[in-house]
């Protein structure tokens, strides 16, 4: 927040599936309440919650938040984002969530995923189990769940990556808060990253899987695209940079310990 609020006068910031809104409240009065410019943006699907969350913003007169009664994947976004949020979006809500900070340019990204199913369920068909004794690690259901939760976060993390986005895999809070606690965040720093692409696509052809945020970006696993096989991602063309920097981004930093 205090990066796009340093570079833009006002930015737009999205509470993807904000449920009761209660974190863009918080970050409404942190960082909005008192500044001269900026918007919050809460979306939300059910029109019971959206009411509720909208009264409260009245009463407290925080006039830069906005609400939007859709899910998150049939919102109407503004063309720019600069920091998107989105706090236990469960299952395939998140890379709904993923997608439009990827496709609005969010300089920011903050994800705490939640109830990550889709690919254990892909997991489960036999045609999405890796030959050899990769498979003995999700024979099992709990196994399953879990391992399958975390290809999932790696596979996000990953997606980042390519498209340009210095990632920072981390905790939310205590674990005796919630079991549901990983935080990814991404800070767009390239327009895209050539090698992390071709490790994701090597990851989906490796695990047989590929989740609706890979489906609706269009990215393939590696030997699926017409014409061949992709090339080995840990040799890429030596005359393409992994990345190029993007006009509108931060400079790149080190991530803080």
């Amino acid at each position: 927040m205090e990066d796009v609020q340093a570079r833009h006068a006002n930015p737009l910031v999205v509470d993807a599936g904000s449920g009761n809104a209660y974190l863009g409240f918080v970050v409404y009065e942190l960082f909005l309440k008192d500044a001269g410019g900026g918007e919050l943006l809460s979306i939300e699907g059910r029109p019971e919650l959206t009411e509720r969350a909208k009264g409260r913003a009245e009463r407290l007169h925080f006039d830069r938040m906005r609400f939007q009664t859709a899910h998150i994947d049939q919102a109407e976004y503004p063309e720019r984002i600069h920091v998107l949020m989105a706090l236990h979006a469960c299952d395939t809500a998140t890379d709904d969530a993923l997608v439009a900070a990827i496709k609005h340019g969010a300089d920011h990204v903050a994800v705490v995923p939640c109830c990550q199913a889709e690919v254990a369920a892909q997991l489960k068909e036999k045609k999405a189990k890796p030959a050899g004794s990769m498979s003995l690690l999700f024979q099992h259901p709990w196994h399953r769940r879990e391992f399958g939760s975390h290809l999932t976060n790696v596979i996000r993390a990953l997606t980042l990556e390519a498209f340009g986005y210095q990632v920072t895999v981390t905790e939310l809070t205590g674990w005796e808060h919630s079991l549901k606690n990983e935080l990814i965040l991404g800070r767009r720093v390239h327009r895209d990253n050539r090698r992390a692409r071709l490790q994701l696509q090597a990851l989906l052809a490796e695990t047989g899987v590929q989740p609706r945020l890979t489906r609706l970006l269009g990215i393939t696993p590696a030997g699926a695209a017409a014409g061949g096989a992709e090339p080995d991602a840990e040799t890429p063309d030596a005359e393409t940079p992994d990345a190029e920097p993007a006009p509108d981004a931060a400079p790149a930093s080190p991530p803080e310990p």
